[in-house]
């Protein structure tokens, strides 16, 4: 399980599969302009509209928050929130909820 010392940037309690996808949602949701509610975490990034220019920089503001290098392409790679959450639930080897 991910433990740090500090509440997690941007996050609600300590970094979890669930608080990891809650943050996408949130910050898929505020980049769109549309609720959160109204994300569809089996939809594609692309669908929503996220360029590359963009996909970059959630890639970025997602390293501040499991505070890890990771790859410019990863939306590309994952395409979905539900199928990124999942790969960096295994990656950092998160519980399901904390």
């Amino acid at each position: 399980m991910f433990k740090r010392s500090k509440k997690t940037p941007g996050l609600d309690g300590p970094l979890s599969t669930e608080s990891l996808r809650a943050w996408l949602i949130e910050h898929l949701a505020a980049r769109v302009g549309a609720a959160p509610a109204d994300i569809d975490t089996g939809k594609s990034f692309e669908a929503y509209g996220l360029d590359s220019r963009v996909a970059v920089q959630v890639s970025g503001a997602l390293e501040k928050v499991v505070e890890r290098r990771l790859s410019p392409g990863l939306l590309y790679e994952h395409q979905t929130i539900d199928d990124l959450s999942a790969h960096l639930a295994r990656e950092l080897h998160l519980a399901e909820r904390a």
